[in-house]
C-alpha cells in the first residue's frame, strides 16, 4: 500500500506521516517547494514538491498512490479571503481532480473541522447542518468539506471526510506552543469562567482514526467527527498546562458577549485601515472559547470501535512533558 500525505510540514500531517512510517507503510509526501521536511526526507519513499495549481505536477505525484490523506490547509483566525479560499477550497478541488485522473486512488481522506457547524451553543453530531456564519475559516472549510463529499458522490471517488475539533499534542502551534508562551506572559484569557467544553483530542488519536477509517468501505461517502469523548473545559486545560510547565494559572476572565463585541470592533478597525497584523480579539477565537466544542462521536465509534487509544489524560501528560522544554 502506497500512501500520500499532504501538509506534512504542519502539525497533524507530520504526526500522521510519522505514524504511517512506523507501521511500515510506503509513504510519499506532497509539499510546497518551500516546505521544510528535512527530518522526514530520509524516512519516506519520496517528496513531491509542487503547488496545488500545477495540475500536471499533482497527477505525477499521485501516480500509483492508493490512499491520499489531505491534511494541508490554511488554519487561522485572521487573513484574506483569497488565502483561505485558495488553500481550503481550490487546493482540495485540484487534488481531488488529480486523484480521479490517475485512477489508482482507492481512498481520499479529507481533513475538515467541526468549525463547519458554525459554532453552535450546544454541540451535536454529524446530523447537525453545516452552517456558514461568514468567518473565512468556517466558510472556506465548509466549502471544501462539501466539495469533497459532492465530488466523491458525483465522480465515484471513494472519499471520507474527517472533522476533528481541538487537536492538541507535542508541536501544536496554537494550543501548546503559543498557549505556553501566553501563559508565561500571564495574558491568557478565559471567557465565562472557562467552563465551556474545549473539544480536545490528542493528535495521535486523530491520526489513528484516520488510518482506520481509510481501511473501511463503510466510511466511504461519510463525514465523521473526531473528538475525545472525555469532556475537559478550557479552564481545566489551561490550568493543567500552566501547572505542568510551572506558569501562573490564567486570572483574566471576560464575559463572552463583551469579548464578541470587542472582536467585531477590532476586526472592523483592522479591515478599515488594512493593518498587517491580526487583531487582539477575533470572532473566531472568541467563538471557539465560548461555544461548546464537545461534539458527539457515535458515528466514529460505530465505524472503528474503540476510541480513543491514547486518550485525553495520557495525551495531556505527554504534551506537558514535551512542553516543559519550550522557552
Amino acid at each position: 500500500m502506497t500512501v500520500l500525505v499532504t501538509g506534512a510540514s504542519g502539525f497533524l500531517g507530520r504526526r500522521l506521516a510519522e505514524m504511517l512510517i512506523e507501521r511500515g507503510e510506503r509513504v510519499r509526501l506532497l509539499a510546497r517547494p518551500a516546505s521544510r521536511l528535512d527530518d522526514l526526507a530520509g524516512r519516506v519513499d519520496g517528496i513531491d514538491r509542487c503547488s496545488f495549481d500545477d495540475a500536471a505536477g499533482l497527477r505525477r505525484a499521485l501516480g500509483g498512490i492508493d490512499i491520499v490523506y489531505h491534511c494541508a490547509g490554511h488554519a487561522a483566525d485572521w487573513g484574506s479571503w483569497d488565502t483561505f479560499h485558495q488553500a481550503n477550497v481550490e487546493a482540495p478541488r485540484a487534488l481531488l481532480e488529480a486523484a480521479l485522473a490517475v485512477g489508482s486512488v482507492k481512498r481520499f481522506v479529507h481533513v475538515s473541522t467541526t468549525d463547519v457547524y458554525g459554532y453552535p451553543v450546544i454541540a451535536g453530531d454529524e446530523t447537525m447542518p453545516p452552517t456558514d456564519i461568514g468567518l473565512p475559516y468556517n466558510r472556506s472549510k465548509l466549502r471544501g468539506d462539501r466539495l469533497a463529499l459532492d465530488f466523491g458522490a458525483r465522480e465515484g471517488l471513494p472519499v471520507t471526510v474527517v472533522r476533528p475539533a481541538t487537536i492538541f499534542g507535542p508541536r501544536s502551534k496554537d494550543w501548546v506552543v503559543e498557549l505556553c508562551r501566553l501563559l508565561r506572559q500571564r495574558v491568557v484569557v478565559t471567557l465565562d469562567g472557562g467552563h465551556t467544553g474545549a473539544g480536545l483530542v490528542y493528535v495521535d488519536d486523530v491520526a489513528e482514526a484516520m488510518m482506520r477509517l481509510a481501511a473501511l468501505p463503510t466510511a466511504i461517502g461519510r463525514a465523521v467527527n473526531i473528538v475525545d469523548p472525555t469532556r475537559m473545559t478550557w479552564r481545566a486545560y489551561f490550568d493543567a498546562m500552566a501547572d505542568g510547565i510551572g506558569a501562573p494559572r490564567p486570572r483574566i476572565n471576560l464575559n463572552s458577549r463583551l469579548a464578541l463585541a470587542l472582536a467585531a470592533v477590532s476586526e472592523g478597525v483592522y479591515r478599515a485601515f488594512r493593518l498587517r497584523y491580526r487583531p487582539l480579539f477575533t470572532r473566531h477565537v472568541v467563538l471557539t472559547l465560548c461555544r461548546d466544542q464537545n461534539y458527539r462521536v457515535d458515528a466514529l465509534t460505530a465505524l472503528i470501535g474503540e476510541f480513543p487509544i491514547i486518550g485525553l489524560r495520557e495525551g495531556l501528560s505527554r504534551t506537558i512533558v514535551w512542553a516543559k522544554d519550550l522557552t
